[in-house]
């Protein structure tokens, strides 16, 4: 069966019952429907959550389609759920751009999902709609600003560097111009979309503790200079209290359920090649308040989402991660070992041995940050004994703990091995979490960090655009702020066609944006995009609806 079937034949418990469970009283809860509902801010308690074990799932450089991050994370905690340990597994939002693009939903799959399926892959609960409209409610104050007569603070357009946002893969809105149309219709000027998973205001929703913190967040966004030189911040045009009456309600968790019934929680939704990766500090802190385990996921590969979670959301929020799930599959390492995208179904031990360097290289990663790791092989049914044993060889000759993963087929039951080396690692007290720079460091310093001892790149070169924002960066008093580098995922490297374990080569950091009311700073490397594009087939050509309301096509 398809994800989407076997997410219907599944009898979804009622969201009180649900709640129940996790530690929520019925009556506390706001409901969206029979199966969905918000949590309560005031059911945090940071002392309890101290208590709980966090485990993130992180992955290898993944292919193109993904190595199933999301899969592993509910696997695991319905595997942490039967050997009695109350687990909520807390993930990020899925964006209609993959959904309507090339990697589908982020649900799950098979038999490891969170449900229900459509509604958390299309509209869910309406939190990437508010995120969006607080965001172009600042675009449209700024642009109202720059008309105005009266009540103008002479903002230079040339130098405003905020967007808008639409939850769309959309190329044609990259580069757009606005205000035309005559003297009523505003001032025309250059700027973009970026799609709404790369918003400023999704990061800052999923850092912020609290309304008060928000709104803060939200009133520090930097727009850009007057005519004067001085630079303008959100809370000049007045507009972080109309931003965060959008997001009243979008800042408190969503609370689902997995096939086999147990609590998930699903909040925020930022992309990791182009933003921090994963999901609100509120939602794991909720997750760790109610649970002895809890199981989260940070995107693509662990150069990415899981630098970030550890370097930005766990500095940020002081948390101390207790071990790393590192997803690995067989047809991803023999991909990163030379064989062609086609030719992965077919057994090739070679190729697969070519690639662990790759698998090598995120565990020497991990080690870094004083984090023990497992290995779980995210099984496929093309997977020989002889290549799945390879692996396991490897994993014996590092020390490192290492479960073969049946979570897509066998949910819980397909994760027990998995699950107890992570009691293990938990109760044997292997983890000391430490980050790897420090965020008084200078900017050149924690870009030359990251890319040197996690990417593995010989050194830095910056365009000279980058350079003139380093200097805007010092002139702004926000050099002390940590480094959200933007990406590819398909390599450790800025080259997406750098596969395995690269090594000499160089980073090249393009531009550098600021955003400041998230609390980092963007460099962008490569020739990655905040607005991705659709491929040639996107996803969407296979979605429709029947005649009596049935979703079909959804992945």
């Amino acid at each position: 069966m398809t994800d989407l079937q076997i997410a219907k034949k599944t009898t979804l418990q009622h969201i009180s019952e649900i709640a129940e469970k996790f530690g929520i009283a019925p009556d506390q809860l706001e409901m969206y429907g029979k199966y969905k509902a918000k949590l309560p801010l005031q059911a945090i308690n940071k002392q309890k959550a101290n208590k709980s074990n966090l485990i993130l799932v992180s992955a290898i450089s993944p292919t193109p389609a993904g190595e199933g991050k999301t899969t592993m994370s509910i696997g695991l905690s319905e595997g942490l759920n039967r050997l009695n340990k109350k687990t909520t597994v807390v993930l990020r939002e899925p964006s209609l751009g993959p959904v309507f693009g090339i990697k589908g939903g982020a649900t799950g799959g098979g038999y490891s999902q969170v449900l229900p399926m459509e509604d958390i892959n299309l509209h869910f609960t309406g939190d990437f709609a508010a995120i969006e409209k607080a965001h172009n409610l600042l675009a449209a104050i700024i642009d109202n600003n720059i008309q105005s007569k009266t009540n103008s603070l002479r903002l230079d357009p040339r130098t405003i560097t905020w967007k808008r946002v639409v939850d769309l893969n959309d190329r044609a809105l990259r580069h757009v111009i606005v205000g035309l149309g005559g003297t009523t219709s505003g001032v025309p000027r250059e700027t973009g979309f970026d799609i709404t998973a790369a918003s400023e205001i999704m990061a800052i929703l999923c850092l912020a503790e609290n309304l008060s913190d928000l709104k803060q967040r939200l009133g520090n966004i930097f727009i850009g200079y007057t005519f004067d030189k001085n630079p303008i911040y959100a809370k000049d045009l007045k507009a972080e209290g109309a931003m965060t009456a959008l997001l009243k309600d979008a800042i408190k968790p969503n609370l689902v359920q997995t096939i086999e019934g147990n609590p998930a929680i699903i909040h925020g939704g930022p992309f990791a090649n182009i933003a921090q990766g994963t999901n609100t500090v509120l939602a794991t802190l909720m997750g760790m308040t109610h649970s002895k385990y809890t199981v989260t996921e940070a995107g693509f590969g662990f150069d990415l989402g899981a630098e970030k979670f550890f370097d930005i959301k766990c500095q940020s929020a002081g948390l101390k991660p207790k071990a790393v799930v590192l997803t690995t599959t067989i047809r991803a390492l023999k991909y990163h070992g030379g064989a062609d995208l086609k030719s992965l179904t077919e057994p090739n031990v070679e190729a697969l041995k070519k690639g662990i360097p790759n698998l090598e290289k995120h565990l020497e990663n991990i080690s870094k940050f004083k984090v023990a790791p497992v290995i779980a092989i995210n099984k496929f049914l093309t997977d020989t004994d002889e290549e799945i044993e390879t692996i396991k060889k490897f994993a014996a000759t590092k020390g490192i703990k290492v479960a073969l993963a049946q979570v897509w087929e066998k949910g819980g039951e397909g994760a027990l091995e998995l699950a107890q080396h992570v009691i293990d690692i938990v109760e044997s007290d292997a983890s000391d979490f430490t980050p790897l720079y420090a965020w008084e460091s200078s900017v050149k310093d924690k870009i030359e960090t990251i890319a040197t001892e996690i990417y593995g790149a010989e050194h830095v070169d910056y365009t000279s655009k980058a350079k003139a924002h380093l200097r805007k960066i010092a002139n702004l008093g926000l050099e002390h702020l940590p480094v959200c580098i933007a990406k590819t995922q398909k390599s450790l490297s800025d080259n997406p066609k750098l596969l395995g374990r690269p090594k000499d080569f160089i980073i090249t950091v393009r531009e550098i944006e600021i955003a400041a009311g998230a609390g980092f700073l963007i460099p962008i490397t490569g020739d990655i995009m905040r607005m991705p594009g659709l491929p040639a087939h996107p996803s969407s050509e296979g979605i429709d609806v029947t005649d009596d309301g049935e979703i079909t096509g959804l992945f």
